[in-house]
């Protein structure tokens, strides 16, 4: 159940808020084809059935703080919900909910106050889901203009690596037209999703004489299909708007041109990715390929400067004792932990997906390991046992742990928060190894995210640089960690340190991830959708 504050104190907010009457939907139309069902995907939905265990739940939260400016965005969605004015005020329900949107009473006002109040309750850091949703609603009408312009400012949120307009262009210069568009419908298909073919309509000289307009698709057929030769990739490129556009749609419009949609030919796909790796290796940006379609690699666009980490076979987290490992076959690195007690410690060891891995992969691991019938069951085991490993004298990762979970809400499409993950192993002591131990045989927490990036987040508490229970301090201790952590970056993982002091409190804890896990889920390209 969904409480509903009072309404009218609500509608004057929003009327504040909303921008006027005449600036809504000047351009919009919308088609009402809704069928009543439930979006089970829907964050209303989702938040009845994915409670956190105990007396938390994933939708006791605040927002999470989000120090983007959002204004723009919010102008343009805004425009495009007026258009759920043609609903009836029944419809309007479901119509919200399949937005993400907050619901409003039938009785809270007209249809138009019901759009304004629910809109405005959609905090900034929601509003880029909600604006996924919109682009994904194939019977929401969205003008070209308005997708592209919503398209790129929901993209340019992933913070993505910078293109030059110079090896853009020179990258044009080198790649050859005719072997592109040998294949007409599907190269079309690849322009008209990415850039805008169609002019919004004719001119009023088109209209004073009975013209059709003259498009930029027509133009293309004519320059590019019936006459080749015509136009160069440089000047296709130029009249696309290419050279302007923004770096994470020029991106993935790379990742269309060489995908097997638009180049059926294996073989043309890999020199054709040799070339645009060529010309953007210097902006530190290359096509590599992350997957497979259909028998056919699939590219997508990552950074070099990224650690090229391979994927992790077995992950042993969320440990309560120092596990017993052996090797099951050398030969194939197989490893299995045998004495003790099982329940010890947690061995994941599926493969990880190139979008790392999310909430959502432990959740189904941990069900069908466990054998729970229920997924809510499975999740509320999993996050207590996951709490139990955390060391009882931490206050600051307990925090950091459970703050995590209550500002990214029931999404299960985010990271997933690992703790207690064993990083070394030695079966002797560092006192038998020596010299030669392995430092820091665990980490406080990981975070394995798309490409093969990995985040470790550190809680220093006093015994990192003291000794004698932190009255003395130890710069021996000190060195010890800040040569592990050299280790890891030289390794490929990024080392993120939090004194214990700033997760003293819960309090403490949520203003903390508030402001940093925008921050850090932009630098490393992480979507929570």
């Amino acid at each position: 159940m969904v409480l509903q504050p009072p309404v009218e104190p609500m509608l004057a907010q929003a009327r504040e808020a909303v921008p006027a009457p005449g600036t809504l939907g000047t351009h919009l139309a919308f088609e009402a084809k809704f069928d009543g069902s439930p979006d089970a995907s829907m964050c209303l939905i989702a938040c009845v059935q994915v409670p956190l265990p105990g007396s938390l739940g994933f939708c006791d939260h605040l927002p999470m703080v989000d120090i983007r400016d959002h204004s723009a965005l919010r102008t343009l969605v805004g425009e495009v919900v007026a258009g759920l004015g043609s609903l009836t005020h029944r419809q309007l329900t479901p119509a919200f909910e399949q937005l993400g949107m907050p619901p409003v009473p039938e009785d809270a006002g007209s249809k138009r106050e019901r759009i304004e109040l629910s809109f405005s309750q959609v905090p900034d850091a929601e509003l880029p889901q909600v604006t996924q949703r919109i682009l994904e609603q194939s019977h929401l009408y969205v003008s070209a203009s308005i997708r592209y312009q919503m398209e790129d400012l929901l993209w340019e949120e992933g913070a993505p690596p910078k293109i030059p307009k110079k090896a853009r262009r020179e990258l044009a210069r080198a790649l050859d037209l005719s072997e592109l568009v040998q294949h007409h419908d599907p190269f079309l298909r690849l322009l008209d999703r990415f850039w805008i073919t169609e002019e919004p309509g004719p001119s009023f000289d088109d209209l004073l004489n009975g013209r059709r307009p003259v498009t930029l698709r027509d133009r293309i057929e004519r320059h590019v299909f019936r006459n080749p030769g015509d136009w160069s990739t440089e000047v296709l490129f130029e009249n696309l708007g290419m050279f302007e556009a923004g770096d994470a749609r020029f991106a993935r419009f790379l990742e269309g041109l060489v995908s097997a949609d638009v180049l059926l030919d294996e073989e043309l796909q890999g020199a054709t990715v040799s070339t645009v790796n060529s010309h953007l290796q210097a902006a530190g940006v290359e096509l590599r390929a992350t997957g497979d379609d259909g028998g056919y690699p699939l590219f997508t666009m990552v950074s070099t400067r990224l650690h090229g980490n391979r994927r992790p076979k077995n992950i042993i987290f969320a440990t309560l004792a120092k596990p017993d490992i052996r090797f099951r076959s050398s030969v194939d690195n197989d490893i299995e932990i045998v004495g003790g007690n099982p329940d010890d410690f947690l061995v994941y060891d599926r493969e990880i997906p190139i979008e790392g891995l999310r909430w959502r992969d432990v959740h189904t691991w941990w069900q069908t390991t466990r054998k729970f019938s229920s997924e809510i069951d499975a999740r509320k085991d999993l996050y207590q046992r996951l709490l139990k490993s955390l060391p009882k004298n931490s206050d600051g990762q307990k925090n950091l742990f459970i703050a995590y979970h209550e500002i990214l809400k029931p999404s299960v499409e985010v990271p997933a928060l690992l703790p207690e993950v064993w990083l070394h192993w030695d079966h002797k002591t560092v006192q038998e190894r020596g010299p030669e131990a392995l430092l820091r045989s665990r980490m406080d927490f990981l975070l394995l995210l798309p490409h093969g990036q990995r985040v470790v987040l550190e809680v220093d508490g006093s015994q990192h640089y003291t000794r004698d229970h932190g009255r003395t301090p130890d710069t021996t201790r000190y060195a010890q960690m800040v040569a592990a952590d050299r280790d890891l970056k030289l390794r490929g993982y990024e080392v993120f340190r939090f004194g214990h002091d700033e997760l003293k409190g819960l309090d403490a804890a949520r203003y903390l991830l508030r402001q940093f896990l925008p921050d850090m889920f932009r630098r490393f390209g992480v979507s929570n959708n």
